[in-house]
């Protein structure tokens, strides 16, 4: 259940399986390998198995960052909206 800090890209792996459901909704766990999708998402959590990964991505720079600078920016144009009433 370790939760994965930053994005990357899977280097080394062990029947690696991830939860990504907080990002994609998909309550299975995905299948990680070198050959077929290595790459690894910030906020989603190991299920299964061990590996190394190079990070390409932290912060604001990260996909779940994105995401919540994307929902912030939402929020913010609502109380925009809400405080020149009147």
């Amino acid at each position: 259940g370790d939760l994965l800090p930053a994005d990357g890209v899977l280097i080394q792996g062990n029947d690696l399986k991830i939860d990504e459901s907080a990002l994609t909704g998909e309550s299975d766990h995905v299948r990680k390998s070198l050959d077929k999708d290595p790459l690894l998402l910030s906020g989603t959590h190991v299920m299964e198995g061990s590996g190394r990964m190079v990070v390409t991505a932290v912060g604001v720079n990260s996909q779940s960052g994105i995401i919540f600078t994307l929902l912030g920016a939402a929020g913010d144009d609502e109380d925009d909206g809400r405080d020149k009433k009147g």
